[in-house]
């Protein structure tokens, strides 16, 4: 039996779109003598769908929709997943399915049984849980297909009352079909292979794992599709961040009993299997995340982005470079009253280097007026603290603005997780913008993006200015402002905020790395806290950890818990 998995790129809402790439991909697929081809979980509505499942043509939008596909499987059978109606009254009336189509209908499907509720997803908000768990047997096809959608291959991550594989592999099920929409954080391909090998070793059956791949709203997914044998082995791993078609051929005995099986060769042990490094992987991802953001959207034609001559500037420009071309992509620097001559030679040496425009808007006359304003309404002095560094980050967001205005650019914010995690920013001012690129990336991840930028560039020569790493960061908004005069040092930052963000950990259980007493991991802590009603007002976040700012982490602004 040949299988052919289609890791395609799905716009949540495209219907008539989503459902042409599936048509596509069956071609291809029967063209390659594949017996049957596998898509993505809601691959015609693309996930997530969120409200849109609410409104009150969408569904029965999408359904005549998977009836045109079904038209594509008179030269082979598809299981697609797709939203499909409940067959009796419950007080959720629709279910995530894998559809079969077969001879030019639709011949059956099953539901998804494990609705996750935690972190980005939201199920249990829409679906109704299935309710028949036995596998499916398709006309032409030798073997019962046990179909498990997505959540119902990780019940051993969860405490779920029902191991739905076990029930498929139980009720004759010969192999694990599982369309899914998983999405992708640094290293989430291994951690799903490994799943996916207990899940085979447990249940005694192959499994077959499509995934989508592209970027929706603050989700990446990844694709990685593959096909794990009953032994734990990887018999096929499809690319990273790629859409594309592989076909596997499943060979089939029969067993003393009578009954059919696949006779599998040997595969590749979990460690053989190689994934871009996780810098690789977090860059990839970003760009596919920006990329799809602008494509997905019909978004302006390109991006401006206010460059410093710091670190994060820079790798935000690197990756819209990356993303949409250096034609598309244009920088300002903006010069103020405490900015530094090496600042602006760096942005400009950066927009040589990324082949970019860049423009100088200089910020001193604006901000002179706004001292003029300051003093009678607050009173002449020479400093207004704080007051007089956010307005200067405040007339830089406003430039950036009236560019997008004027030209149809998306402004991309540059701040990193660091600073956004501890109000390290000016709301209104550098977190002005419709996407917040390195939004879930640490600082130190920035530093190594930076590196790993211009180590593979050797055919485009250095991508980001050495001194733009190596000095030492600033937001050069008073005299000899440094961050690390008003933040820990990056690295202690970086460690206690990851155990409180993705750790989980209460301020009781923070753990302060080398370096660091307890007072001072207990202000971050704090830090963190207090600027929750900054983060609710920044751009959309690319989601790239376990735990990024966004859906997936849901805290109130108001409470005085302080554990």
């Amino acid at each position: 039996m040949k299988i052919a998995l289609a890791q395609i790129n799905p716009t949540v809402g495209d219907l008539a779109g989503n459902r042409r790439l599936a048509e596509e991909a069956a071609s291809r697929a029967a063209d390659a003598g594949a017996d049957l081809v596998v898509l993505p979980e809601l691959a015609l509505t693309g996930y997530p769908p969120m409200d849109l499942l609410e409104r009150d043509r969408f569904v029965d939008d999408q359904l005549a929709e998977l009836d045109e596909l079904a038209k594509a499987s008179q030269r082979i059978a598809i299981v697609v997943g797709a939203v499909v109606r409940t067959a009796d009254a419950r007080p959720k009336s629709i279910e995530n399915a894998a559809v079969v189509l077969a001879a030019g209908r639709r011949l059956t499907h099953r539901s998804k049984t494990l609705l996750p509720t935690y972190d980005v997803f939201d199920e249990q908000r829409y679906f109704a849980n299935a309710k028949d768990r036995t596998p499916v047997e398709i006309p032409g096809l030798e073997l019962p297909l046990g179909l498990a959608v997505c959540e119902d291959t990780w019940f051993q991550t969860r405490p779920y009352p029902v191991d739905p594989v076990a029930e498929l592999a139980a009720g004759g099920a010969a192999l694990i079909v599982n369309p899914s929409a998983s999405p992708w954080h640094v290293g989430k391909a291994r951690e799903r292979r490994a799943l996916l090998a207990d899940v085979a070793k447990r249940s005694g059956r192959p499994v077959v794992f499509v995934n989508q791949v592209g970027g929706n709203d603050e989700l990446v997914f990844d694709g990685g599709s593959c096909v794990i044998g009953a032994d734990g082995t990887v018999q096929l791993a499809m690319p990273l961040f790629e859409p594309g078609l592989a076909i596997v051929e499943l060979p089939t005995r029969r067993g003393g009993d009578g009954t059919l099986g696949l006779a599998l060769g040997a595969g590749r042990a979990l460690a053989d299997v190689v994934d871009p490094s996780d810098v690789e992987q977090l860059e990839r991802g970003l760009v596919l995340g920006i990329r799809d953001y602008f494509l997905k959207q019909n978004l302006p034609p390109g991006a401006v982005i206010g460059l410093s001559g710091g670190i994060d500037s820079a790798v935000t420009a690197h990756l819209a470079v990356e993303a949409l071309g250096a034609d598309r992509v244009v920088g300002i620097a903006m010069p103020g009253p405490f900015s530094t001559d090496h600042s602006i030679e760096d942005a400009f040496e950066l927009g040589r280097q990324l082949g970019i425009h860049v423009r100088r808007a200089d910020i001193g006359p604006v901000y002179d007026v706004y001292r003029q304003l300051f003093a009678k309404l607050f009173g002449a002095r020479d400093d207004y603290g704080l007051t007089q560094q956010n307005i200067q980050s405040r007339i830089r967001g406003a430039i950036l603005m009236a560019c997008s205005n004027e030209e149809n650019r998306l402004v991309l914010a540059t701040g990193n997780k660091s600073e956004l995690s501890v109000g390290y920013c000016t709301l209104y001012g550098d977190t002005v913008g419709g996407l917040a690129v390195l939004g879930d990336v640490y600082k130190r991840d920035v530093y190594a993006l930076a590196r790993h930028a211009n180590r593979h560039a050797k055919e485009r020569g250095e991508r980001i200015p050495l001194r733009t790493i190596e000095k030492p960061p600033s937001a050069e908004l008073a005299a000899d402002q440094f961050d690390q005069n008003d933040l820990p040092p990056y690295d202690i930052l970086d460690d206690v905020l990851s155990q409180a963000i993705e750790g989980g950990k209460s301020r009781a259980s923070i753990v302060p790395p080398p370096g660091c007493s307890d007072e001072v991991a207990q202000a971050i802590f704090r830090r963190l806290d207090r600027n929750e009603y900054k983060r609710r007002q920044t751009p959309l976040v690319l989601r790239t950890s376990e735990k990024a700012f966004g859906g997936g982490r849901r805290l109130p602004i108001v409470h005085r818990y302080t554990g």
